[in-house]
């Protein structure tokens, strides 16, 4: 059910728009292009089984995990605009 002037299925929109966002950023850290062998940020081997599970990829395992704890996220949209999200 729509509130006020939001037409029905609104919500669901909004819910939809925002799983879609955050799979679109999500895909475009995948690795893409050319994998490497060695790792480009320590030069270790990357394992043949982790280059053919993720093509493209450029990291070891522990560098790609250094990556992933130091990547900060944008600030979530807040779609709904709700008087309590304009206060803070």
């Amino acid at each position: 059910m729509a509130n006020g002037w939001a037409p029905d299925g609104a919500v669901q929109d909004q819910i939809d728009d925002s799983v879609n966002d955050a799979l679109a950023e999500a895909r475009s850290r995948l690795p893409s292009g050319d994998g490497l062998a060695e790792c480009e940020m320590c030069g270790d081997d990357i394992p043949e089984r982790r280059r053919l599970a993720l093509p493209g990829v450029r990291t070891c395992v522990a560098c790609q995990g250094e990556r992933d704890r130091s990547y900060v996220a944008s600030s979530p949209f807040n779609r709904r605009g709700s008087k309590d999200s304009q206060l803070r």
